[in-house]
Formats: C-alpha cells, structure tokens, sequence
C-alpha cells in the first residue's frame, strides 16, 4: 500500500474480534516500529460490546470461507499456546455432532417420555451437509446428558482434530489487551466519517463516547471492520444485520465438552405445563437451538436469527427479546435434564454481519479508496475467521498485499 518504514497513522474502526485482532496481528508484524506507526482502535460502545462478545465461539477447520479457515484455525491454536489461552479464554479441542430428537412437554423426565410417540425464522447457516459425517443410532456414551428417550440419531460433524472452541468475550478482549500493551491507543467513541482527499483517506472523525465532543484524527490507512455497522459508517459497503438471541446455562451436573447441532420435533402440547403457563409464542414443529458446552460447567446455547429490529446505533442499544431467549431456554430443556434443572445464568442477543451479494463473504481488502481497507461480513464465523482476518490486515497495510493466504475472491471491490 505504500513503504513499511513510512510513518503511518493507522486507524481501526471497530472494537470487535476483526478489529482487535487486527490490532493485534499489526503490532507483531516484523515492519511495525511504535515511534513511526502510530495505531488507533475507535470502538463505539465497548470492546467486544456485540457478536464477539455473545457468539459461541466455535472454532473448525470445516468452516467457510476455505481460502481463510486454515489460516485461521492454525493461528487460534498459535495464539493459544504463545498466551496461554486455555486458561485466559478457554481454548481447548472438542468433538461436535448433530443430534436429532424428539421434544418432551416440558416438565416430564425420560422415564414419562412414553407419552409422547407422535411428532406433531432465519438460519445462521452454520451447519453444511459436507460437514455432516455418518449417522448412527447410538450416541456417544459422553452425551448422557440427552434423555435417551427423546434422541433419534447423531451425525458426528468434527473431533478435537478439527474442532475448537473460545471463550468470544474473553478471547477478543484478550486480544484488546495485547495490543494494546504493544502500543494500540483504543478510544470509545462513534465514527461518523472516514474523510477523503484525491479519493485517499486522509483522516476519521469521530464523537467521543465519554463527552459527546467530536474530534478528528489523522489518518494514511483506515481498516473498516464494523461488523453489521459498517454500512452505516461506508454506505456502499453491502452489509446487512442479522439479530440473533442466546444463552448460557450452569447445568446440573457437568456435561461433556461437546458442540451439538439440534433438530428437535416439538410435541404438540409443547409447553411449560409443569406451572401451568403456555408459552406466549407459536412454535414451529422443528426447532434448531445449537448447544456448545463450555469450561468451567457453563452451557451457550443460540437460535435462529430474525430481522424484526432494525440495527440500532450501537451495541449498547441492542433490544433482547425475552421470550425469544425462553425460547431457547425451553428448546434444550426438553431434551436434557441437565439444562432443564440448571440455572440460567445469561439472556442475550447481538447482530451478525451478512454480506448480501452473490459471492457472499466475507469482504476482506482494498475498497478501490487509497489506504481504504475492508474487513465485514463475516456472519456466524467471524471468531473463528479473526485471526487470519487481522493477520491479512497487517500485510495489505505493511506488505501490500496479503501474503498468508489467496484471498482473491473475497475482494471488497468485487462488490462496491
């Protein structure tokens, strides 16, 4: 993009896992020198405020895009190693499966499942037929905590070979810190423009979140990674948001470290009938909650995404649907006693970024604007893609180019 030893004014837009390990991976680039390149991260509300602080944070090489995947999932397993990161965001190996069951009415245990022999919103995409593997009957003598009643088959879809997990909040907030401690200035406030000379950026103005009062910085290279709020920040960018709901749950007893993929057939009289309330809403006849259990005897479970609230201001806006979440509380308790006599510990909801173009995403690289970077879109993946996503960023910056990987189909100006 231009000379590695020029001095540069770096700015990322955007406190989440694309910006910080954009941050991150720009402060151990072998060209960054702190007293040439100074690098600033404005984050609107707070680090990891969105996605990358309630997604699941399932990492697999099995993922998509497959010019990106490996990179990324090599480098999640490097940094893990090089910050201990089994300890400061609960990295480690996992196996993940897709369990198909039927439902019991809330309130029975397995032994009362015999009374239920009938089976009577938008997809997060994370699940692809290729990643299914043979089904079988049985299930792994480690998931007992399914009622074995209610489970008709089980696919295994990845093994600790290929399968991973993090901690999203602690991991991305992890990685705030680290470049922050290499000389990355963070400062909370909501960028209103990325101003242009001789189509080139040349600075980013910004409202300062502590005293509303608006400032403008310098700028040679500004990387764009807003998540569903890029759109709002560069109107052409084809970003769309996608809400989506969850929660964690502290099961009765530990339950193996597994990722599961549900379908589960709802009986008829679906409903919290052991106190005698309905649920307010219709259920569909299939229900697909993702289950990932997590260290420290925690369950993260999501649903399906909708698009009934338009994208707020900032995460710090994001509207929860209550009943959305009991939802997905309701869903996994009628297939475990685990998570039925847990405690519900969080009900959360964040926006995805989708890109809405035929090539789909995510968008990573130059925008056809001098020292105009691009790094959105990357939907229910973006923990697992952030690592190669932030390493890319520093190459188009120092090197550029990107070097680690052929990213070539993923160029923003493809779409812009």
């Amino acid at each position: 993009m231009s000379s590695n030893s020029a001095v540069r004014e770096i700015v990322i837009v955007g406190g989440g896992i694309i910006g910080c390990t954009a941050a991150y991976f720009l402060t151990r680039h072998p060209s960054y020198d702190p007293f040439q390149h100074k690098i600033t991260l404005l984050e609107a509300s707070k680090i990891a405020g969105g996605a990358s602080g309630k997604a699941g944070g399932l990492l697999a090489l099995w993922a998509y895009p497959a010019s990106i995947v490996p990179l990324s999932y090599r480098l999640h397993a490097e940094l893990a190693q090089l910050h201990n990161g089994a300890e400061n965001w609960g990295y480690r190996r996992i196996h993940c499966g897709q369990l198909t069951a039927k439902g019991r009415t809330l309130g029975e245990s397995s032994d009362q499942n015999e009374k239920l022999k009938k089976d009577h919103s938008v997809s997060l995409k994370k699940r692809e037929k290729g990643a299914l593997g043979k089904s079988t009957a049985a299930i792994p003598n480690e998931l007992n905590w399914f009622s074995p009643d209610s489970v008709k088959s089980y696919h295994d879809m990845g093994d600790p070979t290929n399968t991973a997990q993090v901690h999203p909040y602690l991991f991305t907030t992890a990685m705030a810190r680290l470049a922050e401690e290499k000389g990355v200035k963070i400062i909370l406030g909501s960028v209103s423009s990325i101003d242009k000379s001789d189509n080139a950026v040349k600075s980013v103005t910004y409202s300062d979140k502590a005293t509303s009062q608006t400032h403008t910085i310098a700028a040679t290279d500004v990387v764009l990674s807003a998540g569903p709020w890029t759109k709002s920040i560069y109107p052409l960018a084809p970003i769309a948001a996608l809400r989506a709901h969850s929660i964690t749950i502290r099961p009765s007893k530990p339950i193996s470290a597994h990722a599961i993929f549900t379908e589960i057939s709802l009986p008829p009289n679906f409903g919290r009938t052991d106190t005698f309330v309905k649920s307010v809403r219709a259920h569909g006849k299939t229900v697909t909650p993702e289950i990932y259990a997590r260290p420290n005897n925690e369950a993260y479970a999501c649903g399906e995404g909708d698009t009934l609230v338009p994208l707020p201001k900032t995460t710090a806006d994001v509207e929860t649907d209550d009943a959305r979440c009991q939802d997905i509380v309701d869903y996994v308790s009628s297939i475990s006693d685990e998570l039925r006599d847990g405690e519900v510990m969080v009900k959360q909801a964040c926006y995805l970024p989708n890109v809405e173009a035929a090539s789909g995403g995510p968008l990573i690289g130059e925008t056809g604007v001098k020292g105009l970077l691009m790094a959105a879109g990357h939907t229910c993946w973006g923990i697992q893609n952030g690592p190669a996503t932030g390493k890319l960023m520093s190459e188009f910056i120092f090197d550029g180019k990107a070097k680690s990987a052929n990213i070539g189909s993923l160029d923003p100006r493809k779409v812009l």
